[in-house]
């Protein structure tokens, strides 16, 4: 898994990806491969090609750019790691409260190497998610906190809300000098121990540390590098934010196959989308180029990614572009390929793909030459449980894109989940999964473990069974997202805790939400929850439905009435659903979650507690 030619094995180190395939060509790690044993060999073998680049914009569009070089990252990770040897025991946790940046980078993988287990968090400044934050640091608990010199003023400011007792020490990554690598020891390391705790983004409940092995990590990159085709040391460009699972597995390519990535700030991406394409086309000029990003990075870009200068802005060489994170849309990808297939974007590039952390990151994604694609499902079949295609101008269809099929090595069912048993295609049901990229269990959390990540399942289908290959004694993990397979592809339908059930019939929110979007030009596109309301809660007797809209630019000042009975209406023709209640609220209301998915409890939440009067 390190760096080599994906066609013929031809590596500086002389190992070949076929050397982690057994006979059938399925992934089997030998014991002993872990993360620090391929930066180890990176370092030694690559010495001055560049690992990380971040630029910084800071200060406008012309980037303060920092690089570190494989033998400058070996020299950093010694030093850090020789200064946490000094204070912490191994299995310790060591928590990076750091901004985005190659100190995160070294401050991540040094721990690891010095023996602890890396918690990958975020910077106190990102507002809106102290309360997330003090929970995470009081779950993991962690004997000290990385950040940097520019950060530990504000870190340390904020530790002072816990008790004496409680605070981690604050190192600053930055100030380390090399030299106190001299005295760095590194730890002996196995395939299925420990490596970091990647906590969830809590759209539906309190944040839980998923515990990531090192043969969990290696599995995930290795199956992406399969399901893609791709070069085993590619390039790319992520804006992604580090502590969540899609920007952190980013930043594990070079750290396992030697290539070399570019970072830039989440916000220098959202303000100027262009800075993200400008890079990628950028690489492209140097060879294949892969990323990831979330669904709305693809229609921001469309809308504003394309530089005032395209002399040289080639994209041809963009081989993959995950889309994933939150739900796809069909029109944000055809947006997006209208804009930049004239300037050599492939039809292909964009992959809509199904993740989550208890995975490690990747499960599902769309074959390499294939071009994305949507089915449109009838609205009152898939209330009773059933996919049934119909065509686009069905006044009951709604559209739902391919997620392709599974990973190599990773298997999928859909699955009854109050019998354990697969169901047979075209039948929506609970995803489980199953494959050594996922996680050992919850950080602390037995019962939910055990809940969540040991499940057996009973029976298969009898014939195309997508579990045949898997053990029989296996376990396989409860997702909670709802899916379906039809023609052997994946579709995701929602979140099991987020179906909104109304005189017995499910109804998905983000069907709901797509309505709601469409209703009204006053009504910010894509900024929409739906959520049902107990009687319970709402001292009625039944669920009621609820609608929190944000605004679309350039109406702030629109009646609210009208915007509302143009919901209900839409809601009610479409879904057939009477709706209690409409909020129009001002742009970036809604609460969201680290990773910007748009958090639907927490909205209920702050429902019920009256934000949105």
């Amino acid at each position: 898994m390190c760096r080599d030619d994906f066609a013929d094995g031809v590596s500086f180190t002389g190992i070949k990806v076929a050397d982690y395939l057994d006979a059938d060509g399925a992934i089997a790690l030998p014991d002993g491969v872990t993360l620090t044993s391929y930066l180890d060999r990176n370092v030694a073998g690559l010495g001055d090609e560049l690992a990380y680049r971040y630029l910084d914009y800071t200060r406008g569009d012309d980037p303060v750019v920092h690089e570190l070089t494989w033998t400058q990252l070996g020299a950093r990770l010694r030093a850090v790691g020789a200064r946490l040897q000094q204070v912490c025991s191994p299995g310790d946790r060591v928590a990076i409260l750091a901004p985005q940046g190659n100190d995160y980078v070294v401050g991540f993988f040094a721990a690891i190497h010095a023996g602890m287990i890396s918690v990958p968090l975020f910077a106190p400044e990102l507002p809106g998610h102290a309360e997330r934050l003090d929970a995470v640091l009081a779950d993991a608990s962690p004997t000290v906190v990385l950040t940097t010199t520019a950060a530990a003023e504000s870190v340390r400011g904020f530790l002072r809300r816990h008790p004496a007792s409680q605070r981690p020490r604050v190192i600053a990554v930055d100030a380390v000098p090399d030299s106190v690598g001299a005295t760095f020891v590194p730890a002996v390391h196995g395939t299925d121990d420990l490596a970091y705790l990647q906590y969830t983004s809590g759209s539906t409940r309190t944040p839980a540390g998923v515990e990531i092995t090192h043969r969990g990590v290696c599995t995930n990159v290795l199956q992406m590098i399969l399901a893609g085709e791709l070069d085993t040391d590619i390039r790319s460009v992520s804006w992604l934010p580090l502590y969540h699972d899609m920007g952190l597995i980013m930043i594990m390519f070079p750290a396992l196959c030697g290539g070399h990535i570019t970072l830039m700030n989440p916000m220098a991406f959202v303000r100027r989308p262009h800075r993200w394409m400008v890079q990628l086309a950028r690489e492209s000029a140097q060879g294949r180029v892969f990323a990831a990003a979330p669904n709305f990075a693809f229609e921001l870009a469309a809308q504003r990614g394309v530089p005032q200068d395209t002399e040289g802005f080639d994209l041809s060489n963009v081989v993959g572009l995950l889309n994933g994170s939150e739900p796809v849309s069909l029109a944000a990808i055809e947006a997006f390929n209208a804009t930049f297939g004239p300037y050599g974007l492939p039809p292909s590039a964009v992959k809509p793909s199904y993740g989550m952390a208890e995975a490690t990151l990747s499960v599902a994604s769309v074959p390499p030459a294939a071009v994305p694609s949507a089915l449109y499902l009838h609205r009152g079949e898939l209330s009773k449980g059933l996919a049934v295609p119909v065509s686009p101008d069905h006044s009951e269809g709604v559209p739902y894109v391919s997620c392709g099929q599974m990973i190599p090595s990773q298997w999928g069912v859909v699955v009854d989940s109050e019998i354990a048993a697969e169901l047979p295609a075209r039948h929506v049901g609970e995803i489980w999964l199953h494959g050594d990229n996922i996680g050992r269990g919850y950080w602390g959390r037995e019962e939910e473990t055990q809940t969540v990540f040991g499940n057996k399942l009973q029976s298969r289908q009898p014939e195309n069974s997508h579990a045949e290959g898997a053990p029989d004694s296996g376990l396989w993990l409860r997702t909670g997202d709802l899916g379906v397979y039809i023609e052997d592809e994946l579709y995701i339908i929602g979140r099991i805790k987020d179906v909104i059930i109304v005189d017995g019939r499910n109804h998905y929110p983000q069907d709901i939400e797509a309505t709601v979007s469409a209703a009204s030009p006053a009504v910010r596109s894509g900024y929409v929850t739906a959520f049902a309301l107990s009687a319970n809660d709402s001292g009625g007797s039944g669920e009621q439905l609820v609608i929190i809209a944000e605004r679309a630019t350039g109406a702030g000042k629109a009646e609210p009435e009208p915007v509302a009975a143009a919901i209900r209406a839409a809601v009610s023709r479409q879904h057939g659903l009477p709706v209690a209640d409409v909020r129009l609220v001002p742009a970036g209301a809604i609460p969201r979650t680290t990773s910007g998915k748009l958090a639907r409890n927490a909205c209920r939440t702050e429902y019920l507690a009256g934000a949105f009067n």
